[in-house]
């Protein structure tokens, strides 16, 4: 008797997806075919490649800097941006606002207790990188600074 469950077991266990669902359905057993997916095979199909990233096709050098933000903005020298006094040494603000270096520009008399760390300011780029000849080296010495000029507080 355990040989004959044995068998049968092993015969269900060869049939495919298919043969199984039409042993196991009503229609098969009233003499209907049918090709219905139930339920959950429905949604089974429909969320098994929910956490594949869809695949893009690789872009180029130029075609990232051509969409790049930078690259939109044009020259940057004479530009009013929005910046963050992010340091203060004696009268010194040090201004970060967004680009490769940040600015050194001096605390203005007026209102200069409104000039606080964490406070937003306007500038204006004159230069993205304070670099020249010194002393007579034939390269560049770059001083990790732009020039900048404070134009004021922003009020939000």
């Amino acid at each position: 008797m355990f040989r004959n469950c044995f068998n049968k077991l092993t015969k269900l266990r060869n049939l495919n997806y298919n043969q199984y669902n039409r042993l196991l359905s009503v229609d098969a057993i009233e003499g209907k075919e049918t090709n219905n997916v139930g339920g959950y095979a429905e949604s089974f199909k429909k969320f098994e490649t929910i956490n594949e990233t869809p695949k893009e096709a690789p872009q180029t050098f130029a075609s990232l800097l051509k969409n790049s933000k930078f690259i939109d903005l044009g020259d940057p020298e004479g530009k009013v941006v929005l910046g963050k006094i992010f340091h203060i040494v004696e009268d010194d603000l040090y201004i970060d606002f967004g680009w490769k270096f940040h600015c050194v520009c001096p605390r203005p008399e007026k209102n200069a207790s409104n000039y606080k760390r964490g406070a937003k300011v306007r500038l204006r780029i004159k230069q993205l990188e304070l670099s020249s000849k010194f002393l007579g080296y034939e390269k560049d010495l770059t001083l990790l600074e732009a020039d900048c000029a404070l134009l004021g507080l922003v009020h939000d």
